[in-house]
């Protein structure tokens, strides 16, 4: 991995609802304590996303003391009608995030578009501008917010926590246009915190593994800049 395809920036929000999406279809939501792999690299893809390549989360840093918030909620019932729900969520919340981009060479079609130092030019544009879409931290209800900053720079609250090993905890998604199999996987695995940082497993090193249901990739077809008239 090289710096040219590395990224740091901060995201912050006054609420966050990370959950097992296997678990949330209905009914009272629980937030976990630390963010998900796949909650992170949904804030990347909404600061900067584009089939040619996939975000990858390095680590993060927990910024501030975990507290929650319990609210009353109406969601909507799917036979028609609202219900009455706790949502426990974690409150006043930020994180340092390392990452990186690697090109999806399921992407045949996406191969011109493989310039490094044009995404990440653009990546960090876009940070520096807070996203090119609405940012959110677990739930569309927990509005968020990115800046640049320096991986590792500041205090922290956990600081001096030493080590915090956490159960068993969703991962992210599978899902076939990255995975190049016909199926969507939810992934697993037991995080650790030391001094507040936490190093994610690379998804394909994340050994528990559930099915969830076929799904086939679908991608738009490239139209391409000769058919477009753009050749230079």
């Amino acid at each position: 991995m090289q710096n040219g395809n590395r990224v740091s920036f901060k995201v912050h929000g006054r609420y966050a609802l990370f959950t097992d999406p296997l678990t949330r279809i209905g009914g009272e939501k629980c937030s976990y304590h630390i963010p998900t792999y796949e909650a992170i690299k949904g804030v990347l893809s909404s600061v900067y996303w584009k089939p040619t390549f996939t975000w990858f989360i390095d680590k993060i840093r927990v910024m501030k003391p975990v507290k929650t918030q319990t609210k009353g909620v109406k969601p909507i019932k799917y036979n028609g009608g609202n219900d009455l729900s706790i949502y426990t969520y974690l409150s006043d919340v930020e994180y340092q995030v390392l990452a990186h981009f690697e090109w999806n060479l399921k992407r045949i079609d996406m191969e011109m578009d493989r310039n490094e130092g044009k995404h990440f030019s653009i990546a960090n544009r876009m940070i520096e501008s807070g996203g090119r879409r609405d940012v959110f931290l677990g739930a569309r209800e927990c509005q968020a917010y990115v800046e640049p900053c320096a991986f590792g720079s500041g205090q922290a609250f956990y600081d001096s926590s030493d080590k915090i090993a956490y159960g068993l905890m969703f991962h992210g998604f599978d899902y076939p246009d990255e995975s190049g199999e016909n199926k969507l996987t939810a992934r697993f695995w037991r995080p650790t915190m030391v001094n507040g940082v936490i190093e994610f497993l690379r998804p394909e090193k994340c050994t528990i593994r559930r099915d969830v249901r076929p799904m086939t990739a679908n991608p738009p077809v490239s139209i391409g800049l000769k058919e477009e008239g753009l050749e230079l």
